[in-house]
């Protein structure tokens, strides 16, 4: 058994760890990176960027068919669907391959590889062949796709999202359990490219809207284009002759049955905290199992410890995790200097058609007891001029400020080009811009960005009548 005595010891070399580890070696810590599978990020192997391999073959795919709206009539269209997946894997393989580089430059003395767990709140049992002494310790374990029990029965037809971007060939049918970002993205995306697919969800949400107008646009925005159903429950789901048969329940009661080359569970992942004898190190912990932390400091509670990334579950997308891996590592490589970091505006996009987007404070937040009254505006793109040039005139804009100071708070959206409009809108919420500050900035014509114009000229206009519009949620859809 050897024995590594360090400063920092990093847990995890996904987006979080990696960022942990450079953060601590810039101070000079002596620190050891731990990664218990294999090197290359989740957003790179399984996440963010085969998604969008994935979703760009859709998007090649629905032009085509929208091709015609615009008297542009195109030949028979033929999807090649081992030709989609051959493309999703090579590139996806590129982009890890730009992260192993990476990994491949950090010293080998500063890497181990095996199953971290605490023995005590300064050591580490690594594999069968390493016990890591270390000062400080950064917990960024990442996440797992969560498995619900009554699924079993599906057998080998039981997937994740981490399995869909390993086929060698697109299905013929799948039936998505989720309509969170991933569930949404990826049903979308499968149906454009010719696969048959229902998307269930077990209430009203769509991805990661709180706004009700916007929700309910959403809902019937996406249920245009696929089969999608709020409000059911399953029943069973079972194995027979190489699919699986799912049978689901509404919320009337009434049973619905289909069979499926796959069922794809994207039922939200689960922080990687346990197993890791976490028990050992003396942390309090919260009822999920992760410890108490500081957001600003990803301190865990006073103690030598920190946390980052998908491991604490708190907005659990790529740049957070790199934020966050980087104030970890810094406050681990200076202990016991610990210091607030740099915590960006929250920003959340969905990669569906049209894009759905999220920043600052949403709607829910901003309706919490004890919150102040806040001003809203709104623009519907179906009849926005760039939107409509484009054929792609769906969606609706909500923008929210503050009353009294007239400080842009925050917005919900699904749109057309909704990815760069919330760059834009979280970039005014992060400088702390007021709604009348951002009026004075330049708009283009004809952009799709004349839309936020016209929401925050609503806006204003609420703030300065100073009418409580606060709208009550409305029932979500389905129900």
């Amino acid at each position: 058994m050897k024995n590594l005595k360090v400063d920092v010891a990093v847990i995890g070399a996904g987006t979080a760890g990696l960022s942990a580890y450079r953060a601590a070696t810039h101070h000079g810590a002596r620190t050891v990176l731990i990664e218990g599978a294999q090197y290359g990020t989740t957003c790179a192997r399984v996440g963010c960027m085969p998604s969008k391999l994935l979703i760009a073959a859709a998007e090649a795919a629905h032009a085509l068919k929208a091709a015609p709206s615009f008297g542009v009539h195109p030949g028979d269209t033929r999807i090649d669907g081992r030709a989609v997946m051959e493309r999703v894997k090579r590139e996806r393989d590129r982009f890890v391959g730009f992260v192993l580089e990476g990994v491949d430059r950090i010293p080998a003395s500063d890497k181990l590889l095996g199953h971290a767990r605490f023995t005590g709140p300064h050591t580490l049992q690594v594999g069968d062949h390493t016990v890591v002494e270390a000062g400080r310790v950064v917990i960024a374990t990442g996440s797992t796709p969560q498995r619900l029990p009554n699924l079993a029965g599906a057998g080998s037809r039981l997937i994740s999202s981490d399995d869909v971007f390993y086929w060698d060939e697109l299905p013929s049918s799948v039936a998505v359990l989720g309509t969170g970002v991933i569930g949404l993205e990826l049903g979308q995306a499968l149906a454009r490219l010719g696969v048959r697919v229902s998307v269930f969800a077990r209430g009203g949400s769509v991805a990661q809207l709180s706004d009700p107008q916007v929700l309910r646009e959403a809902a019937r925005v996406l249920a245009e284009e696929i089969d999608l159903g709020f409000q059911y429950s399953v029943v069973s789901a079972t194995e027979e002759d190489g699919q699986a048969v799912l049978t689901m329940r509404d919320a009337l009661g009434k049973e619905v049955s289909a069979p499926y080359d796959y069922v794809l569970a994207a039922t939200g992942r689960r922080p990687n905290v346990d197993g890791i004898g976490i028990e050992h190190t003396g942390l309090a912990l919260r009822e999920d199992g992760i410890p108490h932390f500081n957001p600003q400091t990803m301190q865990c509670g006073t103690s030598h410890i920190f946390i980052a990334g998908d491991a604490d579950n708190e907005r659990p997308v790529l740049p957070e995790a790199a934020d966050q891996g980087k104030i970890a590592g810094d406050n681990a490589g200076r202990y016991p200097d610990v210091r607030p970091g740099l915590r960006r505006v929250p920003l959340t996009i969905a990669f569906t058609e049209p894009n759905i987007a999220t920043l600052g404070a949403s709607y829910k937040t901003l309706c919490a007891p004890g919150k102040p009254k806040f001003g809203i505006g709104k623009v519907s793109f179906d009849n926005q001029g760039r939107s409509r040039v484009m054929l792609q005139n769906r969606g609706l804009l909500r923008v929210y400020g503050e009353y009294g100071t007239g400080r842009f708070l925050g917005a919900e959206m699904i749109g057309p080009r909704a990815e760069h409009l919330a760059h834009l809108l979280a970039w005014a919420v992060q400088n702390r811009m007021t709604v009348e500050q951002m009026l004075e900035m330049p708009f283009y014509h004809p952009v799709v960005e004349e839309g936020v114009r016209t929401a925050l000229r609503d806006l204003a206009a609420s703030i300065a009548k100073g009418a409580g519009d606060t709208d009550p949620a409305d029932s979500e859809p389905g129900t």
